[in-house]
């Protein structure tokens, strides 16, 4: 198994580990499969009321798709195949609010993850960036999804400069990205803290309020999501091209933090 998922029933509260530590936590086909049944396994269990998603150790939450992992694409221009489509709560249809703690790095694919949490609270040594585009990739979903959460100018900028620049917690913190910070040891407890006090609460009235919050942007968010399969098989180089990009990291400069 490559996630954790722990159920306390005394306080109404789940935590969801991606379990992959030696990997950065990056996702693969068995984890994003795990995902999408944990999440709907979820929306089943009366007596989870809140979420706490999280990653193993303090490195990495979450560093996107595992580049070991060959997705077969169809022979067409104006479609992609893309694994992390489902592995988000809301894709999986949980409305019951999930808490993202972010530890360590949080890039690529991990926006599936924390674009569908309600909020995120953060190690105070966290960062964010995006790497798609150093690689020649299309930054499609995760763009996406960050637009939904950051002012647009720190959105684009985040997706466009790919690996030469990381967001740190601090400044995430200050654009509204995350809500709380706290000191690595306390990250867990101050999520479920938070999400203990949201299992207290009568769970419709929640349910029902993050779906009204989800209901403001839901609209745009799906149109601006059709999008990306086509942006994505017209923009993105061939695989053996991003391979070597990527061969080619350790000889780039250490990336910005700001």
């Amino acid at each position: 198994m490559t996630l954790r998922v722990e159920r306390d029933k005394a306080t109404g509260v789940a935590v969801v580990t991606l379990d992959r530590e030696h990997r950065h936590n990056a996702v693969d086909l068995a984890t994003a499969g795990e995902l999408g049944e944990a999440w709907r396994e979820l929306r089943f269990a009366e007596e989870v009321r809140a979420v706490v998603l999280t990653g193993a150790g303090t490195a990495a939450f979450c560093t996107g798709i595992d580049r070991g992992v060959e997705v077969p694409q169809p022979a067409s221009p104006y479609s992609a195949d893309d694994p992390l489509i489902t592995i988000g709560p809301k894709s999986c249809d949980l409305w019951k609010p999930v808490i993202a703690a972010v530890n360590g790095m949080a890039c690529g694919g991990a926006f599936y993850l924390l674009g569908e949490s309600e909020f995120l609270i953060a190690s105070e040594t966290a960062t964010f960036f995006d790497p798609h585009t150093t690689y020649g990739m299309v930054s499609a979903y995760e763009a996406v999804y960050m637009a939904q959460r950051m002012p647009f100018g720190e959105a684009a900028r985040m997706s466009l400069m790919g690996t030469a620049e990381r967001l740190s917690a601090r400044r995430a913190h200050e654009i509204g990205l995350v809500s709380e910070l706290a000191e690595p040891a306390g990250l867990l407890p101050a999520a479920l803290r938070a999400a203990q006090t949201l299992a207290g609460f009568p769970t419709e009235a929640v349910q029902g309020t993050v779906r009204a919050l989800w209901s403001a942007k839901q609209a745009a968010l799906h149109q601006a999501l059709a999008q990306a399969p086509a942006l994505i098989a017209l923009g993105n180089l061939p695989p053996h091209r991003q391979a070597q990009l990527f061969a080619d990291r350790r000889t780039a400069p250490q990336p910005r933090l700001r």
